[in-house]
């Protein structure tokens, strides 16, 4: 499947890439344009357009393009929702709403500033996204197994996390 989006990729733009190679398509292809030729490139290329105005997978309300491609394609993954919670807060500028949504608009505009080209950015801003999403997986397993982890030492209470993260999914 092919997905455009407007160029100069920051924060939503990012993180929708990581979503749907993860969640949608992991053989996705993106393509990144000038907005005028999403239009254009989306015929041409039968291309999916996300992030982008006037488009299915775009802002709706308070919900950004994260938030749409979660709904269109049922991901009830409960870390996913909570990134999404970040992501909303980093990409509304709602920063108040989410602890990690400041550093996560700053990293990316340090990454989009530095990189060639979207596509570097894009691969850049994976690690990045890994890591919120196993964070976020982390909040819940030390929710649902508080009681067992304050029994552990901290050895065991590392291995512990690490085998449960290590799990599909949680919650």
């Amino acid at each position: 499947m092919k997905w455009v989006t407007r160029q100069y990729v920051h924060v939503d733009r990012t993180a929708c890439p990581w979503l749907i190679k993860r969640f949608v398509d992991p053989s996705a292809e993106f393509i990144f344009v000038p907005p005028e030729k999403i239009e254009d490139t989306m015929k041409r290329e039968s291309a999916t357009p996300y992030d982008a105005p006037n488009v299915e997978l775009g802002h709706q309300g308070e919900k950004c393009s994260f938030d749409a491609i979660v709904e269109k394609y049922k991901i009830d993954d409960p870390s996913v929702l909570e990134l999404a919670k970040i992501v909303r807060a980093a990409d509304t500028n709602k920063l108040a709403t989410a602890p990690e949504a400041a550093g996560l608009e700053a990293i990316m505009t340090g990454i989009g500033i530095t990189a060639k080209n979207d596509y570097e950015t894009i691969e850049k801003a994976g690690t990045v996204y890994d890591a919120l999403y196993n964070n976020c997986k982390l909040r819940i397993i030390r929710g649902l197994y508080k009681r067992e982890i304050e029994t552990l030492d901290k050895r065991e209470r590392r291995e512990f996390l690490r085998k449960k993260l290590m799990e599909k999914q949680v919650g």
